[in-house]
């Protein structure tokens, strides 16, 4: 039972309004038509570590990740959904990177498919996961390159995506810091022309 209810809030929330769930706040730096320079203030992610391709992680991870939120926690307290969700490799995962980025947008190996917590809460006031496998993160402040675009996040246009990002990046003189990020903002029953999705480049201020 608690189950059903916890997958029936899933859907009132991700199907609510665009303004009803939270996205993390940024400052817009630069625009480039769908390409955008962001600076993200520290945020706190609930993260989990899943094997496979990137798609498979997602969906992997995405179960205990919502189950910590809907209450598998201590005190068994709710927390509100937000936006986006978000994949990247797990650290040691990913090929040597410099400039242009080189890791694969998708294949094998470990990711880190995380929920960005609402901004209300801190590392101290957040509650203690019940699932191991959850563990709560801060990163510090960044600034990334972001590359926005619609449709399905498969490993084609993600590959087609990406490449224009690493180019621009090329263009532009800037230098990754970190793998690549993949940024889902819509559950997978959403019609695919409607979906929102992101990749992000963490760069040097």
């Amino acid at each position: 039972m608690r189950l059903l209810a916890s997958l029936a809030a899933l859907i009132a929330l991700v199907t609510a309004p665009a303004m009803a769930t939270e996205e993390p706040s940024y400052t817009l730096v630069e625009a480039h038509g769908d390409i955008e320079i962001r600076d993200y203030p520290a945020l706190i992610l609930a993260e989990v570590e899943m094997s496979g391709d990137r798609r498979e992680a997602t969906n992997r991870g995405f179960r205990p990740l919502a189950g910590y939120i809907f209450g598998g926690n201590s005190p068994r307290e709710e927390i509100a959904m937000t936006a986006p969700v978000t994949s990247t490799r797990a650290q040691g995962q990913e090929i040597a990177m410099t400039a242009p980025v080189t890791s694969e947008p998708g294949g094998e190996g470990s990711w880190r498919v995380s929920f960005i917590m609402p901004e209300r809460w801190t590392l101290d006031s957040l509650p203690a996961p019940d699932d191991a496998r959850v563990e709560l993160r801060e990163v510090p402040a960044r600034r990334v390159a972001v590359i926005r675009f619609n449709g399905l996040m498969g490993e084609r246009r993600v590959a087609e995506k990406l490449g224009e990002l690493e180019a621009f990046l090329s263009e532009q003189g800037h230098s990754a810091a970190a793998p690549p990020t993949f940024a889902a903002y819509n559950p997978p029953w959403i019609p695919a022309p409607f979906r929102r999705n992101e990749i992000w480049i963490e760069i040097s201020a």
